[in-house]
This record gives C-alpha cells, sequence and structure tokens, in this order.
C-alpha cells in the first residue's frame, strides 16, 4: 500500500470522526443554553475552546461574541476559515474519500459525497434555518452511516485499519479536550441547587454520547468525578479515551512491520505505550491527582502520536494541530 493511499484513508477517518464530533457538540450545547439557565457565554465558549478556535473566534467577531449562540454556531458550520468548522471538515472527507475510491466502498463514497452536497445545497441550508437540532442530529447520523459502512462494505485489511486508526486518535483527542475544557468551567461555577449540578454533567455525558452508557453502569448520585472517570478510564465506553488508545494499539500493531522484519510503526508504538500506561484509576485519586494535567498529556501526547504517524507512516511530518492534509 502506497503511502499517498494511506494517508488519505487515515485522514479520511479523522476528518469524519471530527465532523460528527462538532455536529454533537454543537447539537448538545444548543439544548444545554435552553435547559440549563446558564450566562451563554458559559455555554458557548467552551464549545470554541473544544476545537481551539476561540483566537479565530475573536479575531473575526471580538471576543464578546462568545455569548452570541448564533454566531458560535455559524462560526463552528459555515466559516470558511475556520480549519474545524462542518462545512470544511466536509470538503475536506469528501475530497479524500474521492481520491481513494480504489479502496472506498461505493456505498462510503454515495454517503460522504451526499452529506456534502446536502450540507452545501438548499436542503441544507433550509434545515439548518428550520430546526438546529434536527440539522446536526442528521449530519451526525450521516457519518456514523458512512463508518457503519466502512465495516460491512470494505475488505478488513490495511486501508481500513488506517481509517479506523485515524477515528480512534481523533476520538481519544476529542474526548479529552470535551471533558478538560467542560470539568474546568463546570467545577469554576456555582450552579447552586443538586439538579442543576446533576443537569450539567448529564450534559457533559451527552455531548460525549455517554449519557446511557453511564446511566446504565453507575448508579446514585451524578457527579462531576464520576462523569471524568467514565469519560475517560471506562475500558466498555468506545469513546472513552482508554478505549480508542486501547484501540489505537491494536491498528497499530496490525500495520507495523512483522518481528524482525523492520522498525516501521515501533517508534509510534513506543510513544503509545506512556500514554496507556497513565490511565489507571489511582491517577484520579490522592494528593498528587491532577486531572488537567493529565488530560493536557493525553491531548498533547495524541498530537504527537499523530506527527510519529505522519512521518514513519506516510514520510512527512505535519506541523502540531494541522487541520488539514499535507501534501
Amino acid at each position: 500500500m502506497i503511502a499517498r493511499i494511506a494517508e488519505q484513508c487515515f485522514w479520511l477517518g479523522r476528518y469524519l470522526e471530527r465532523a460528527e464530533s462538532t455536529a454533537r457538540v454543537l447539537q448538545m450545547t444548543g439544548q444545554l443554553a435552553l435547559d440549563a439557565e446558564l450566562p451563554p457565554e458559559q455555554c458557548w465558549m467552551p464549545a470554541l475552546a473544544i476545537f481551539g478556535e476561540r483566537g479565530t473566534f475573536a479575531a473575526l467577531h471580538g471576543e464578546q461574541a462568545e455569548a452570541d449562540g448564533e454566531a458560535v454556531q455559524r462560526f463552528l458550520t459555515w466559516e470558511e476559515g475556520s480549519g474545524s468548522s462542518l462545512v470544511n471538515t466536509l470538503f475536506a472527507a469528501r475530497d479524500n474519500a474521492r481520491s481513494i475510491r480504489e479502496v472506498v466502498s461505493r456505498e462510503c463514497w454515495e454517503v460522504t459525497n451526499e452529506l456534502y452536497l446536502w450540507l452545501g445545497g438548499e436542503m441544507g441550508k433550509a434545515e439548518y434555518t428550520h430546526s438546529r437540532y434536527a440539522f446536526y442530529l442528521h449530519i451526525r447520523r450521516m457519518v456514523q452511516l458512512c463508518l457503519g459502512l466502512s465495516g460491512s462494505t470494505m475488505l478488513h485489511d490495511t486501508p481500513l485499519d488506517f481509517i479506523r486508526l485515524g477515528v480512534v486518535l481523533e476520538r481519544s483527542g476529542q474526548t479529552a479536550r470535551l471533558l478538560d475544557v467542560h470539568h474546568h468551567v463546570f467545577t469554576g461555577m456555582n450552579p447552586g441547587h443538586l439538579v442543576v449540578q446533576t443537569a450539567l454533567w448529564l450534559s457533559l455525558l451527552r455531548a460525549g454520547s455517554g449519557f446511557e452508557p453511564f446511566m446504565k453502569s453507575h448508579s446514585g448520585r451524578v457527579t462531576g468525578d464520576a462523569v471524568a472517570a467514565f469519560l475517560l478510564l471506562e475500558a466498555r465506553f468506545p469513546r472513552s479515551v482508554r478505549y480508542c488508545l486501547e484501540a489505537a494499539n491494536r491498528y497499530l500493531r496490525l500495520l507495523a512491520a512483522p518481528e524482525g522484519q523492520g522498525q516501521l510503526g515501533q517508534e509510534s508504538l513506543a510513544r503509545l505505550a506512556p500514554l496507556l500506561d497513565q490511565l489507571r484509576p489511582e491517577a484520579l485519586v490522592g494528593p498528587e491527582a491532577n486531572l488537567h494535567a493529565l488530560l493536557t498529556r493525553m491531548v498533547e501526547g495524541t498530537s504527537e502520536l499523530c506527527q510519529l504517524i505522519a512521518r514513519e507512516y506516510f514520510g512527512k511530518a505535519m506541523p502540531l494541530g494541522t487541520q488539514v492534509m499535507g501534501g
């Protein structure tokens, strides 16, 4: 498999997962803004922070606009100058899928292409105006359909492994950012009544698609510590940081050169090992526990791992935090 094909498979997975994550966060933030009776900036600022877009947004609209939910949604949905906007992310996903039609199944390509055309056409714009919740839900479902079809219509070989590797690494970073930003904001607030506190932590679970799995595996009061432990460490939940990094470890082992036949992939595996080692329950308890520091290490470590993968497998170095395909 040539490096160009591997790279585009990897980025296809990342872009699809990023689009689903952006739509989910915007969908759930809209619900939080309606239900939680919080100051608007405490609802919408985290959405920008999760995707690293506060600076770009402030340069275009000013910091005060962080309290304007409509401005934030337009920016993260339609802004061509934002690397995290849905219109740019889905364009990049479609462009990658089109470039590797020889390895991506017809069904995956059709769904990706249909979603991009819907977003840029009158139907998508009309849905955005009519029902923001339905608009973001449609994007989420179409991305999930595409990723599901990849597992049922593509050969389970190297191209699919690279797509799934991109998905789980993007998902790991997004979950860590989501948890870090919201946990910091929520714990620094004075929400008052217990019902309001519970609603805030449940909104974080919904933003991470973890509400039902959490409620099925936990009983009693919903607390920030319990939510953080679930999104970070739960090995059975496919969006937790631990689950995603363990999945990345499996895919990297499949893609690495067999023992005795070269060093391809060994550096990436070595970089991943200490990240997994830090994901232990004791990391969240005791006087030395620091959730923010741990999540920062997860975000930075995942980003560095992607750079190593680019160098080892694609023969290039990408700047940290890059939003688009290199080369």
